[in-house]
């Protein structure tokens, strides 16, 4: 058995993971020491100045630091620290890993987006049996970027990461609170388009499942649940219908501010982006639906994601 750390670092939030993974038999365990989420918006004003923001930059060493700290009590014998679709955009990244190094003493790694892509579909599949037998279209919705992984039990078949998040989003168009019908439209060219550059290199039509990964999908999931609280154990493995799911979207999308703020399950750094995320997974379901022929029927949620195929990725 062997402790590992593992830090995903997006656009959004940054969050820590620190597990004991056993392998025996050629069958591989991860059990959860510590599981913690900060939003530090790293990504905030990236899409506009293709720049790292000195006071995102501070907050996420903050939280790294903390991070740091935790790695340190637990005792974790390998770290990996993985940054995405913000740094991969920032020109001053440099910035970002200097400092990052200097606090946690190894490389952080500004990956690829096939490689965030791969992590995250090793992620969902390591828990979900929804895997046997089916086409499964894993959809990591980030803040920055969503990646499209098609694959089996076997392993990935195809995948792609494009430019459409919901920090990105709503910061290019959704300004309004609520946003207005035109936002809206153009939000949705975006995924569309989106859509159709993941479409050249991932068959999409032939999907049999769709599997939603990270912070916006879970906590769609949850006011579609109508939780009083926001509980992984319930949203994990949650199969909805789409029209189930697009409603929530659609209602989370047209709140304001002050009533998506209300909810019980809401994390109060998502506020002000979930709107946007409801957007991208409505449309993405909408899309799915009409390229399956109407096989797609329903969407699984996973708590499971890229933060777990980084801790399986360790040794």
């Amino acid at each position: 058995m062997t402790r590992v750390a593992a830090i995903d670092c997006g656009t959004n939030s940054i969050r820590l993971l620190i597990a004991d993974i056993e392998r025996s038999n050629g069958t591989t365990s991860l059990t959860d020491v510590v599981r913690e989420m900060r939003v530090v918006r790293l990504g905030e004003g990236v899409d506009a100045t293709g720049e790292l923001a000195p006071a995102a930059l501070e907050r996420t060493f903050a939280a790294t630091a903390d991070y740091a700290e935790l790695i340190r009590e637990h005792g974790a014998e390998a770290v990996r620290f993985v940054a995405t679709s913000a740094s991969r955009d920032a020109r001053n990244r440099e910035v970002f890993v200097d400092g990052i190094r200097n606090l946690l003493g190894v490389e952080p790694e500004v990956i690829s987006g096939d490689e965030e892509a791969a992590l995250s579909f090793a992620g969902a599949s390591s828990v979900l049996p929804i895997l046997d037998g089916h086409q499964v279209l894993v959809v990591d919705l980030g803040g920055g970027s969503t990646e499209f992984v098609l694959g089996t039990a076997q392993g990935v078949t195809a995948a792609k990461s494009v430019d459409v998040g919901c920090v990105r989003l709503t910061e290019r168009h959704l300004r309004n609170d609520p946003p207005t019908a035109e936002q809206i439209s153009a939000a949705e060219a975006d995924v569309d388009a989106a859509m159709a550059l993941a479409q050249r290199d991932v068959p999409l039509e032939q999907a049999t499942a769709v599997v939603g990964v990270a912070g916006s999908i879970t906590t769609i999931t949850a006011h579609a649940l109508r939780l009083p609280e926001y509980r992984p154990d319930d949203i994990h493995g949650a199969e909805l219908p789409l029209d189930t799911v697009r409603a929530a979207a659609t209602d989370l999308l047209e709140m304001d501010r002050s009533e998506r703020a209300g909810l019980p399950y809401m994390h109060p750094g998502r506020v002000d982006v979930i709107g946007a995320g409801g957007l991208v997974w409505r449309r993405i379901l909408e899309r799915m639906g009409e390229l399956t022929g109407g096989r797609i029927t329903t969407a699984t949620a996973s708590e499971h994601d890229i933060l777990d195929g980084i801790a399986l990725s360790i040794g």
